[in-house]
């Protein structure tokens, strides 16, 4: 009888000794004994980078042009032909000069015709006329017109492209036109329609133009 209390006595101290077992059916069994926590993770907290706002940068392009001779006539266009003060103001100036001059002289011993402005017959301001026109310069038609725009020039100024004008037969305003291809300090050169020979090259050192020499113009700025 001792014996088995004695046996009953250290069951019963190892029993109290030993946490109860328990069987965990599920998840929610677990959370509700406290003995389930949900994994967490610990993520460290980094300083946003911050994206740069887009900036819009203006390129300043420097653009260099090269300045050449163009193979063709360079286009200029008077605006109000009946505008005294128009110039036509080109950086080519001198190559535009030399393409009207050549245009003029390709219509050399054509025929006087009044009225005319083709290479069938040309007046002296048809002449002007149709030579500006095959480089889309547009002049007024008559001479007197003609002579009203631009740049009054002093003898000694004249180059070659100015027009040059003169009062002929007698006539109290200008009525007869050309165009300069050369000029120094003794003459000027100009080609022209005349009545008499048609397209030709006069010169001031003759009596006739120099005695009847009005004036000269320039449309272009050098």
């Amino acid at each position: 009888m001792k014996n088995y209390i004695y046996i009953l006595s250290l069951i019963l101290i190892f029993a109290s000794c030993k946490s109860p077992s328990v069987i965990i059916t599920s998840k929610a069994k677990a959370k509700e004994l406290g003995i389930y926590q949900t994994k967490t993770i610990a993520v460290a907290e980094t300083n946003k980078l911050e994206k740069p706002k887009s900036q819009k940068v203006k390129i300043k392009k420097e653009i260099q042009i090269e300045k050449t001779e163009p193979e063709k006539g360079i286009k200029a266009k008077i605006v109000d032909e009946n505008d005294p003060e128009i110039i036509i103001d080109t950086e080519n100036t001198s190559y535009f000069v030399k393409q009207l001059i050549n245009a003029a002289k390709e219509n050399l011993g054509a025929n006087y015709k009044s009225g005319g402005t083709t290479k069938d017959g040309f007046d002296c301001s048809g002449f002007m006329f149709a030579t500006f026109s095959n480089l889309d310069v547009h002049l007024p038609r008559s001479s007197h017109e003609m002579s009203e725009i631009g740049i009054k020039l002093e003898r000694n100024e004249i180059q070659k492209g100015d027009l040059i004008f003169f009062k002929t037969n007698g006539k109290r305003r200008i009525n007869h036109v050309g165009l300069v291809i050369e000029a120094n300090s003794e003459e000027i050169k100009f080609i022209h329609s005349a009545t008499s020979k048609g397209v030709i090259i006069s010169s001031t050192k003759e009596p006739y133009y120099n005695r009847t020499y009005t004036q000269a113009n320039r449309i272009f700025v050098n």
